[in-house]
């Protein structure tokens, strides 16, 4: 456990990127509630991911991280949280079968309301507004009743992600994530997608698989590892009330875990010596992430995870690389040679969304996916370099078929990008450009396999 640590100590360390409430006691009110509701997952659960991505960490898996940007209470819907999941499971699916590695499930959903801004008030003509800080704070529309900081939306952003963590927990564990089921998991309209046809082809194979097993006396339908998935759900810890008013002592171990999510992240704005939020998080026995772009210097770096994990858990902590397509290759490396010279147990993953948005002409804010392919075999051939493991990838994603960022197979383009352009926030990788980007990730797994059992 970390030591002069209290939930709420971050109070007394500068906290950026929070909302101001106006009305303090209506605020305390909101806090004492969720105080005093039930956690929404469990430390036993934590400790699972954690030890899962030990094993990544030891170079024995891969990290798949995604979902959505910002979850928004307009678009809860259970058919979006089924599409998004069924999506992941395919990408979990095709990474698995490629690279013969156990491949962590972790969905951003359940809990990713929060957004950072770069200014806490918005302008349109003579109005000026609190910035929309995601629907757990304030509205998107722009408009002085909806844009109030308002913190009874915290109590609604709970609910949601109980049930949302209800119906993931029934799609992992009820039948849902049955490998007999694997053909049914692909969407109608991915059947545009040429990946849609490799798809099926991967999953003739397993069920070829579950065929033979079945013919030599396995029942396939009585082994638990077919029939069901372990899935976590993670998000941004960024409103540090909610986080807070959600952090419970464990009863049987002692240590302190933010019930929220499995895993919090800390992102690249709020990642500084003296912050509140890594204040925060390094009380909670929760895994962290940490967003590391081309601000951070290696021995920054260092300092940050001797504060988040002092006593170097494997699988307690991992980095997420968010550079840009042209800049991976130039800044990962030193960062990579800096935590491998210290020691440091982590899991590398590589976020290639964020360093790679664009103003499309048509004035949509977009991110093409030749640049997003081309960070995440950046990020691989930096690893490869360094002999070290590439374990992730956390992607902003949606099982909807949006249109959203530009390219692919698919083929999206500038001017199609008004057709079903549903984001609250950053572009989303649509199911069918999802499961390419897997269909890839699986052929630089095999690279680096091949490279291990060459240096064997």
């Amino acid at each position: 456990m970390a030591n002069n640590w209290s939930p709420d100590g971050w109070k007394a360390f500068e906290a950026k990127h929070l909302p101001k409430y106006e009305d303090p006691a209506a605020l305390a009110d909101a806090e004492k509630t969720l105080a005093s509701y039930p956690p929404l997952v469990f430390a036993g659960e934590a400790r699972a991911l954690q030890a899962e991505l030990a094993e990544v960490c030891y170079g024995r898996g891969f990290l798949l991280q995604g979902g959505d940007c910002a979850e928004s209470f307009a678009e809860f819907h259970p058919n979006n949280i089924r599409d998004t999941f069924r999506v992941l499971l395919q990408m979990a699916v095709v990474l698995t079968f490629a690279s013969k590695q156990p491949v962590v499930k972790v969905g951003r959903m359940a809990g990713q309301f929060a957004k950072p801004r770069s200014a806490p008030t918005e302008n349109q003509g003579s109005l000026e507004l609190p910035s929309y800080f995601g629907d757990i704070i304030n509205g998107i529309e722009f408009d002085p009743a909806t844009r109030m900081n308002d913190p009874q939306r915290m109590i609604r952003a709970y609910s949601q992600a109980a049930a949302t963590l209800n119906l993931l927990r029934a799609f992992a564990g009820g039948g849902y994530a049955n490998l007999r089921q694997v053909h049914q998991w692909t969407l109608e309209f991915m059947g545009r997608s040429s990946w849609a046809e490799k798809f099926k082809h991967v999953a003739d194979r397993i069920g070829e698989a579950l065929d033979f097993m079945e013919a030599c006396g396995i029942d396939p339908n009585t082994v638990p590892q077919l029939q069901a998935t372990s899935f976590y759900t993670s998000h941004e810890a960024l409103l540090l009330q909610y986080e807070q008013a959600l952090t419970r002592q464990d009863s049987l171990t002692g240590g302190w875990y933010d019930t929220s999510a499995h895993m919090l992240w800390i992102g690249d704005r709020t990642r500084f010596e003296g912050s509140a939020h890594v204040e925060y998080l390094r009380g909670v026995e929760n895994p962290i992430g940490m967003k590391c772009g081309p601000s951070l210097e290696p021995d920054a770096l260092l300092k940050m995870l001797d504060t988040l994990n002092p006593a170097r858990i494997p699988g307690r902590m991992t980095l997420i690389s968010r550079f840009g397509h042209d800049k991976v290759e130039a800044g990962l490396p030193r960062l990579v040679r800096a935590v491998q010279r210290e020691g440091h147990p982590v899991v590398w993953s590589c976020d290639p969304m964020h360093g790679n948005v664009v103003k499309a002409e048509s004035g949509y804010k977009t991110r093409p996916f030749d640049r997003i392919l081309a960070e995440v075999k950046g990020f691989f051939a930096v690893h490869r370099a360094e002999g070290t493991h590439a374990g992730g990838i956390h992607i902003e994603m949606t099982g909807q078929d949006v249109t959203e960022c530009t390219g692919g197979a698919v083929a999206i383009t500038d001017e199609r990008l008004a057709d079903r352009y549903h984001t609250h926030c950053d572009p989303r990788l649509n199911a069918a450009q999802s499961l390419e980007l897997a269909f890839l990730l699986a052929e630089m797994l095999n690279l680096e396999a091949e490279q291990r059992r060459a240096a064997a």
